[in-house]
């Protein structure tokens, strides 16, 4: 049975629908009002999935609200789309086009509709992304203040950073207290923690950005966060293999972590030392040390969710 897909190109305000590659267009406000009204555009037209690009969280609300009237969605890699257009030899690019690639690129692809995380997980992830700036911003300041000496801008410096401790204290004590209430979360962060050097910050980055992990193979989850090397082979050529996409925000939390483990799992330590008898670079054992404590996490979430079916 064929699919028929809206492809929706979205900007700040205003989304672009296009039935198929060349089908019926039409542009609508980026407002509750103007996504109802495409909802009823898909419907008129047959259309069975929306596609949509990510567009640095313009896509939220008409991805959350067309769910809430009973069209099912999904989020492409703009990048991905880009890439199909080029190698379709579209070389334009207008907002009506763009919205045809998506729905185009979601068909050859075969795009399958995403449900759209509960509220608890939206509101983790929330909270984590907005505990990782006040950190940056923090470190940001304490970097600044040693690069001068007047007394009133030190002053400054130390009133932002005491404002920025106060809310992330409050903000960590919020985050640990909704994992807390959630019988899952409460389990897996008991099973991440029993790798000695794995916290609060790793914890609840997994569980915000990464929820999936224990649904997923080994391979699968090392895919997600960018950790599975790429084969860059021809003919008689055997390139190296380097490590990219995924995500960027657990592949990096992972590699500080998992340095830390090797302190005190003489398995990590073990590995390490065996990767660097061998001569491989650093990067390269820092790779592969971050994708074994992820492959391990992954293990105490699978067994963690079938303990929990089971109990069900």
């Amino acid at each position: 049975m064929m699919t028929i897909i809206c492809g929706v190109d979205v900007s700040a305000t205003m989304l672009d629908a296009r039935i198929g590659p060349a089908g019926a267009v039409a542009r609508f406000a980026r407002n509750p009002q103007g996504i109802a009204a495409l909802a009823e555009f898909c419907r008129s037209h047959g259309a069975t999935l929306v596609a949509m690009e990510a567009t640095g969280g313009y896509e939220r609300l008409p991805f959350t609200l067309l769910w809430t009237h009973g069209v099912p969605c999904a989020i492409v890699n703009p990048r991905a789309v880009r890439r199909f257009a080029e190698a379709m030899g579209v070389i334009e690019k207008t907002d009506r086009l763009d919205a045809g690639l998506i729905a185009w690129f979601a068909e050859v692809r075969r795009i399958v509709a995403q449900e759209p995380a509960r509220e608890a997980q939206g509101r983790l992830a929330a909270w984590v992304t907005r505990l990782r700036q006040l950190t940056e911003l923090r470190t940001a300041q304490i970097n600044q203040r040693r690069l001068v000496s007047d007394a009133a801008v030190l002053a400054s410096i130390d009133e932002v950073v005491a404002l920025v401790t106060r809310q992330i204290r409050t903000l960590a004590g919020q985050i640990s207290a909704l994992i807390d209430s959630d019988p899952l979360w409460q389990r897996l962060d008991a099973a991440f923690r029993s790798i000695k050097g794995v916290a609060d910050r790793t914890v609840a980055r997994l569980m915000a950005e990464m929820p999936e992990i224990g649904t997923l193979s080994n391979k699968a989850v090392a895919r997600l966060a960018g950790l599975a090397p790429i084969a860059r082979d021809s003919g008689k050529i055997t390139g190296k293999r380097p490590v990219r996409g995924g995500r960027r925000g657990i592949r990096e939390i992972l590699f500080v972590v998992a340095e830390v483990v090797r302190r005190h799992d003489p398995d990590f330590a073990a590995c390490h030392a065996r990767l660097s008898q061998a001569g491989k670079p650093k990067k390269l054992i820092c790779v592969a040390l971050a994708r074994k404590l992820l492959v391990r996490l992954n293990a105490k979430a699978r067994d963690v969710r079938a303990q929990c079916a089971l109990a069900a």
